[in-house]
């Protein structure tokens, strides 16, 4: 309804961030399956190889991946300007 009011093409972002890196590549693989363009990742909560592995699997598979730090918010001293 939202798109056809507006024009704009409306999604979202699956949160492929998990404890292990297999059930992150299970997230990830969910998104395709579901037809989300784009997964999100925590960079630092991932790790290095995690981060690489989710790229790679994203480029090979038509995904976009929107890496960030996710629980920045949670920092009482953090303040959106």
């Amino acid at each position: 309804k939202s798109q056809a009011e507006t024009g704009e093409i409306k999604g979202h972002y699956l949160n492929a961030t998990a404890g292990t890196c297999e059930e992150m590549m299970k997230r990830a693989l969910f998104a395709r399956e579901l037809g989300v363009p784009t997964v999100m990742h925590d960079y630092l909560t991932g790790g290095f190889t995690a981060n690489t592995t989710l790229a790679h699997y994203c480029r090979d598979n038509g995904l976009l991946l929107h890496i960030h730090r996710l629980l920045y918010l949670t920092n009482p001293s953090y303040q959106l300007r």
